[in-house]
């Protein structure tokens, strides 16, 4: 049973894919100059998907939940159809090729792997939600947010962080927290931990560069957070009013915890192994696929992803999934949701390219000096702020192509800038519940759980409240 019904979600994307076959991407960029004489009009189709994203979950979730893919293929048939009779249907084709090879299947194959790995792993037992063991599960959950992305590392450790404060009254700033920390904080350091910077791995950012250059931000940052935690969480479990006990614990404590799906470590280690694998290995050869060159490293990593994820399917007690609540609904979400950010965010990317000389120098001029020269504090909160409202991942990519989209220049002679819009996608994605796929997911469960969490502009006055004079700080000590 389980085999079928990995077959029919492989069958499903498959034909996904191959349906949005006719449709552009974000190789357009590679016609040049003639796109970025486009005007801002092209741009409308990037803006409404993100709108889309950012706006209707919160005023009409049943009709987003159930439309969603609709309101992405609209978007993409309105930029797709006037691009296919500018440019024509043989380089539509062949852009299209080149990003489904080159970007967009590596990014679902990675984000589906991790997902069912992650999915298969559940933490049986319940400790006592104390202020020592609340702030030891985030600085965890932290941690693991680069080792198996921030998705990954949420779903794990929200529901034991739930049940081990379930008897407690004041609880809600325990998931804010773990938003900031394990849900977008923490997965800074890897290509691994976040979309954005698995991007900019795809885009050749060496696998280490990221926590080679930003692991001071990181750390700073999740240290303050993690002190102020603790102290607030002390605060409250010392209350008067959390002495009083308000109900009985639903989930009593035990001495240990344990692993059911433990296996999954493995097949987590061999995912990790295949990402690295195809950073450092390069035997120089590639082949040619629809006119697109893609390299044997890169199809050796696809494919042994492929097959962690299958043996994780393969070698997980379906009891385990059902408790950790699994389904592939968010990874098809991903996958609808994206093929409409890669293909409207093509002309874009190419009037980012043209620079001053394109429609959007104005915002070219607000991030640089008068000579041209990337202002980096100003490419941090540029980035971060867009994160926070729309989505980080296609915000990371928007400010990676303003800074000249040149890996080679961005890892070297850019590479403080770099660093800059890598922290600012990552880190402010915590600002509301969709600057990150896991936000909202956490919040959801939070709430099924019984918990009330605050509402969107609840959440913001915690984020703006605590993590802007974080971020300021570190403007002002590394960026």
């Amino acid at each position: 049973m389980r085999g079928i019904q990995l077959s029919k979600f492989l069958l499903k994307l498959k034909f996904f894919l191959l349906g949005w076959a006719l449709f552009g991407s974000n190789a357009f960029a590679a016609q040049g100059g003639a796109m970025s004489d486009l005007g801002l009009i092209w741009a409308v189709p990037f803006v409404g998907v993100l709108l889309s994203i950012a706006i209707f979950p919160l005023v009409a979730p049943s009709f987003w939940h159930h439309h969603f893919g609709k309101v992405a293929a609209g978007w993409m048939l309105l930029f797709a159809v006037p691009a296919a009779v500018q440019f024509g249907a043989n380089d539509l084709v062949h852009i299209v090729s080149h990003a489904l090879l080159a970007e967009y299947i590596p990014f679902i194959v990675l984000i589906s792997c991790l997902y069912i790995v992650s999915g298969g792993i559940y933490i049986k037992g319940n400790l006592h939600g104390s202020p020592k063991v609340n702030t030891a599960i985030l600085a965890i959950g932290t941690v693991l947010a680069s080792v198996m992305g921030t998705t990954g590392a949420a779903m794990l450790l929200i529901r034991p962080l739930l049940r081990a404060n379930d008897n407690r009254k004041h609880k809600t700033h325990v998931v804010v927290f773990f938003i900031f920390l394990v849900a977008n904080i923490g997965g800074s350091l890897t290509p691994l931990g976040d979309p954005p910077l698995f991007l900019g791995f795809l885009k050749g950012v060496p696998f280490f560069w990221t926590m080679t250059h930003i692991w001071q931000d990181t750390l700073l940052a999740a240290v303050i957070l993690l002190g102020v935690f603790f102290a607030l969480d002390s605060y409250f479990y010392h209350s008067r009013e959390e002495d009083m006990p308000a109900i009985m614990d639903p989930t009593p404590d035990t001495r240990h915890l344990h692993f059911e799906g433990g296996l999954n470590f493995v097949w987590l280690l061999g995912a990790i192994g295949c990402v690295l694998l195809s950073g450092l290995w390069r035997p120089n050869v590639s082949f040619n696929l629809l006119g697109t060159d893609v390299a044997l490293q890169n199809m050796v990593r696809d494919a042994g992803l492929i097959l962690m994820a299958y043996l994780s399917w393969r070698t997980t007690d379906k009891e385990v999934r059902i408790s950790n609540h699994f389904n592939f609904e968010p990874v098809f979400e991903v996958a609808k949701l994206f093929v409409a950010i890669f293909v409207t965010i093509a002309p874009v990317i190419a009037m980012l390219q043209a620079g001053v000389d394109g429609p959007f120098a104005g915002l070219v001029r607000l991030v640089h000096d008068a000579n041209g020269v990337p202002i980096d504090g100003r490419y941090f909160w540029a980035t971060g702020i867009l994160s926070g409202f729309l989505d980080n991942a296609p915000t990371y990519l928007v400010f990676f192509n303003l800074a000249g989209g040149d890996v080679g220049v961005l890892t070297t002679q850019l590479a403080s800038t770099l660093a800059a819009i890598s922290a600012g996608s990552v880190f402010m994605g915590a600002l509301s519940y969709i600057g990150n796929a896991p936000n909202f997911m956490v919040k959801s469960i939070a709430e099924n759980s019984g918990l009330k969490m605050p509402s969107f502009f609840g959440y913001m006055l915690w984020s703006f409240a605590i993590l802007l004079p974080v971020f300021l700080l570190l403007t002002v000590l590394f960026i």
